[in-house]
């Protein structure tokens, strides 16, 4: 790239003393850019007319140049201030530079990654001013957050795999304004196993708290956008929600935690007593088979129930949707009696929302865990562990709803 003449880099560069004269504001990097940005658009106009600057060609063209505009953009540098050429007919369209375009770097792409982190707009203004010397708005900090949820809303909507031998169901509440008053929200999250082992946040949806009405809506919503089948629905203690699958995924199969019904019984144990029921618990829900954790429940439901009965009955109760996991192999127990995978999902929810007590609306909400979403979807590149093992079982045990059968 040509530079000016007289320009002597070697000169240019004995004057920096501090690595902030090359990098810094103002600093030989920044004025670099910036004359070989204005080089660059100077070669784009000789393009875009036909000949050089000052060349006789130029006289009768029809088009001749036309002064020049002057221009600040952001880089990963700073602010640069730019002479932009300008052709007599108004018709240069410059590519360097583009028209309206107000950043050279991946400017947005680091403020929206900044948001996707947690960082408040106080944050995020702060570290822009210390890091590339100019101050920039909460407004536009909106503004550049806002081309998400354009994003966002598409993502929502894409069309989903036909099939997906696992889902976990869970919600995770958050404050919002409403009406002029703070209130709970549920954010419903279904994160998927795909028929290669991959994993896949299905939706994430904004409503009140949990209810059968919106856990139907939320399956309703899957099976429009295209699933048909779910072989098996892991879930924690989320009232209604098994009725709500089933009503649209009638063949599916519920596993409640197992980890969340151990939790709910230990609260109601005594300290003395703690060691010996869940000796026996594990006894339980650690068989070999079906038929002596049933053995085992009985012995535990007459050893303990009589004095504690809230951390009894629920395995009673609820045990049609706890023993799901007796019916399948190690590796695939393994992985459904926990809820564990999209509990992994909220802490990372959690940790970027921190700093944020109440949301001001719905959609910022749904903008900052979308967000939340697709910065920990970069690492899910790889089937999860033993997925081999898993989906062969699957697909004998299940190969018709699959489509395995002939692969």
């Amino acid at each position: 790239m040509n530079l000016p003449a007289n320009f002597d880099l070697q000169a240019e560069l004995s004057k920096c003393k501090t690595a902030d004269d090359l990098t810094g504001k103002n600093g030989l990097i920044q004025r670099l850019i910036g004359k070989m940005l204005e080089q660059m658009l100077q070669k784009e106009m000789d393009e875009h007319l036909g000949y050089e600057k000052h060349s006789h060609e130029g006289h009768l063209s029809g088009n001749t140049r036309n002064g020049r505009s002057k221009k600040t953009v952001k880089s990963n540098y700073g602010q640069i201030d730019l002479e932009i050429p300008r052709d007599r007919n108004a018709e240069f369209e410059p590519i360097a530079v583009k028209k309206h375009q107000r950043s050279i770097s991946s400017f947005d792409d680091k403020i929206i990654s900044m948001y996707a982190k947690g960082m408040t707009t106080r944050d995020i203004q702060s570290h822009i001013q210390e890091l590339y010397g100019f101050e920039i708005s909460p407004a536009m900090i909106s503004n550049i957050t806002e081309k998400v949820v354009e994003v966002a809303t598409d993502w929502q909507g894409r069309p989903l795999q036909p099939v997906y031998p696992i889902v976990y169901f869970d919600a995770i509440h958050y404050k919002v304004k409403e009406g002029g008053k703070v209130v709970s929200k549920a954010a419903y999250t279904c994160l998927g196993i795909d028929t290669e082992g991959k994993k896949d946040v299905l939706g994430l949806w904004i409503g009140e708290s949990e209810g059968a009405k919106f856990w139907l809506k939320v399956c309703t919503d899957l099976q429009n956008r295209g699933v048909k089948d779910i072989l098996i629905a892991c879930i924690d203690g989320l009232k209604a929600l098994p009725d709500a699958i089933r009503a649209i995924f009638p063949d599916v199969k519920i596993q409640l935690c197992v980890i969340h019904m151990i939790r709910n019984s230990i609260k109601f144990i005594p300290t003395k007593h703690s060691k010996p029921f869940m000796t026996g618990l594990k006894e339980v829900y650690g068989a070999s088979t079906l038929e002596l954790a049933e053995q085992n429940l009985e012995k535990l439901r007459m050893r303990w129930e009589a004095d504690y009965p809230l951390a009894v009955k629920p395995w009673i109760t609820h045990w049609e949707n706890v023993k799901t996991f007796f019916e399948f192999s190690a590796p695939i127990r393994r992985m459904i009696y926990t809820t564990n995978c999209v509990e992994s999902l909220h802490r990372q929810f959690r940790k970027v929302t921190k700093s944020k007590a109440v949301f001001p609306t719905d959609e910022a909400l749904f903008k900052a865990l979308y967000l939340a979403i697709r910065d920990v979807a970069k690492k899910w590149t790889m089937p999860i562990r033993e997925w081999k093992t898993v989906i062969s079982y699957l697909a004998i045990a299940y190969g018709d709803r699959l489509g395995l059968t002939n692969q």
